[in-house]
């Protein structure tokens, strides 16, 4: 499912009109994107999941392109853990 598949998903389920999902799904995606990125902790969905920002240590790699070795610089990477209780959020917003 891609953003206007979900945007449709939304306004069908929410019964209003597709431009009105949009601006829905670009504000909570657009929250959750700014409070992980600008240095929060996590965004924490209960029976959902969780957004971070994890480190990622320096480490050696392979240029695919001529087999030479590189460094991969560090850097910080977000992450989608989801919930145990995955399901159990899809049933209760049905």
């Amino acid at each position: 499912m891609n953003k206007t598949q979900l945007t449709a998903a939304v306004a069908a389920k929410a019964n209003i009109s597709k431009s009105e999902a949009a601006k829905y799904v670009n504000a909570v995606l657009g929250t959750i994107a700014d409070n992980v990125c600008d240095g929060d902790e996590e965004v924490s969905i209960p029976d959902f999941g969780r957004f971070y920002e994890k480190h990622v240590s320096e480490r050696q790699g392979v240029n695919p392109a001529n087999g030479d070795k590189i460094t991969i610089e560090a850097h910080d990477k977000v992450v989608f853990k989801p919930s145990d209780n995955l399901s159990i959020f899809s049933r209760k917003h049905a």
